[in-house]
């Protein structure tokens, strides 16, 4: 199993970002993904999650109506549509598949300042 992110940045408060998870390793359109988070000093979040079809997600109730986690299964990855960001969403963001056991990407960094 191989989970790369990518789409990290710096933005200004109020700014977007595009987050991807390209996956390998596993029959991606079997599995629901989840978008975690861990900001300095604090414990690792869940953020959002979609189910295996993409028909169902939900949120953390701090990134609801600013975020959208979206799956492409052709592709084999997943998406976490950021707007709106605050400075409190810096962190580095991981993306995350759990079979048997949870396997996690690199992780890239988001940094929300002006």
């Amino acid at each position: 199993v191989q989970l790369v992110e990518s789409g990290g940045g710096l933005v200004q408060p109020g700014g977007s970002l595009r987050l991807s998870c390209a996956a390998s390793g596993f029959t991606f359109s079997s599995y629901g993904m989840r978008w975690y988070r861990q900001a300095p000093g604090k414990e690792r979040e869940l953020v959002a999650f979609i189910t295996s079809a993409g028909g169902s997600t939900n949120y953390a109730d701090s990134v609801k109506g600013r975020f959208t986690i979206s799956r492409d299964n052709a592709k084999n990855t997943v998406y976490l549509q950021m707007n709106s960001l605050k400075p409190e969403d810096t962190a580095v963001y991981y993306c995350n598949v759990r079979r048997v056991r949870d396997y996690w990407g690199q992780g890239t960094q988001v940094t929300v300042s002006s």
